[in-house]
């Protein structure tokens, strides 16, 4: 006719047992190794999510696979690895990153600068000022808000010369960038 037992009871073993710390660590791995092997699918859709998701995950082993993408063959994948490396934070990158700068498409220059600028490696600062002077906006904003992100001060002369950016947003992004940059003791 019903249950007898307490509700109290049935509650308490509905109630998951908490994943022990090498269970955690082991979905972890096993979640990374299922992107890692996604940026290889066939299917677009499948290759930048799984660029999007492994920055989330910031796992070193995806450095390499994600430097990989930045080679696919469509641009969507490449520059959310680029973005997904500067998460990760892994000085690997830096490198790979730099060359993307040099891309004839936008968006993988783009993702490249926001890469760096989160990498903040003072080695970025002369390619990212090149980019100051890109043909499009979106480039050269990013370009400032990483020059402003590594807060290096051999940036401001090529930051002031852009105060006069026919864009606002990159004259906000170099007033952005001007004002980290003169907060920053380097």
């Amino acid at each position: 006719m019903g249950n007898t037992e307490p509700q109290s009871t049935i509650l308490e073993r509905a109630e998951p047992e908490p994943e022990t710390p090498e269970v955690s660590e082991e979905r972890h791995r096993k979640r990374v190794a299922g992107y890692i092997q996604l940026l290889k699918d066939e299917n677009l859709n499948f290759r930048w999510r799984a660029a999007e998701a492994l920055g989330d995950l910031k796992d070193p082993d995806a450095v390499e696979p994600l430097i990989e993408a930045l080679r696919d063959p469509f641009v969507d994948v490449q520059w959310l690895a680029a973005k997904s490396l500067g998460k990760i934070g892994d000085p690997r990158a830096v490198g790979p990153l730099i060359d993307a700068l040099k891309s004839g498409d936008k968006w993988l220059r783009t993702g490249a600068a926001w890469g760096l600028g989160k990498l903040r490696d003072t080695r970025a600062v002369d390619p990212l000022i090149l980019l100051l002077k890109d043909p499009k906006k979106i480039v050269r904003k990013n370009a400032a808000w990483a020059l402003g992100n590594i807060g290096d001060r051999r940036a401001v002369p090529a930051l002031t010369e852009c105060l006069g950016d026919s864009d606002s947003d990159v004259q906000e992004a170099v007033n952005a960038a001007l004002a980290s940059i003169s907060g920053n003791p380097s």
